[in-house]
C-alpha cells in the first residue's frame, strides 16, 4: 500500500465515507444499505465497502495482498457483525487509518470475486 499523507484526527468517519463515495461513483459505485450500515455497491449490485461503527469495512478477499496489508494496519479486524462469525473476506479500518481508506475502498471496487 502506498503510505498516504494522515488525514487529521478529528476527521468524520462518516463524512470521510461520503467523500471516497463521491470519488467512487463515476466508477459506478452507488450508495445502498447492508447489515444496517451505509454501504457502496459495484456495477453488478455487489457490496464491496461499507461503514460500520465508525470503521471503513472492505471487502478486498482473504488471499489478497490489500487484505494482508489491510490487517496489518493499526486497531484493523475482520468484519463480524455477527459476533462470533467474521467474514474472512472483510477487513474493518479504524478511523485512525483513515488515510488509507480511498486505496482500501479502490481496491474492494476492483477486487475480483
Amino acid at each position: 500500500m502506498t503510505p498516504m499523507p494522515p488525514v487529521p484526527e478529528n476527521t468524520d468517519p462518516a463524512a470521510r465515507y461520503e467523500q471516497i463515495a463521491d470519488e467512487l461513483a463515476p466508477r459506478g459505485a452507488k450508495r445502498s444499505q447492508m447489515f444496517g450500515m451505509p454501504c457502496l455497491k459495484d456495477v453488478n449490485g455487489k457490496a464491496f465497502a461499507g461503514l460500520h461503527s465508525g470503521e471503513l469495512v472492505c471487502r478486498l478477499g482473504r488471499d489478497t495482498p490489500a487484505h494482508a496489508e489491510a490487517l496489518q494496519l493499526p486497531g484493523a479486524h475482520l468484519f463480524d457483525p455477527a459476533d462470533g462469525r467474521p467474514m474472512k473476506d472483510w477487513v474493518c479500518v479504524p478511523p485512525t487509518s483513515a488515510a488509507h481508506w480511498d486505496n482500501l475502498a479502490e481496491a474492494a471496487l476492483t477486487a475480483k470475486r
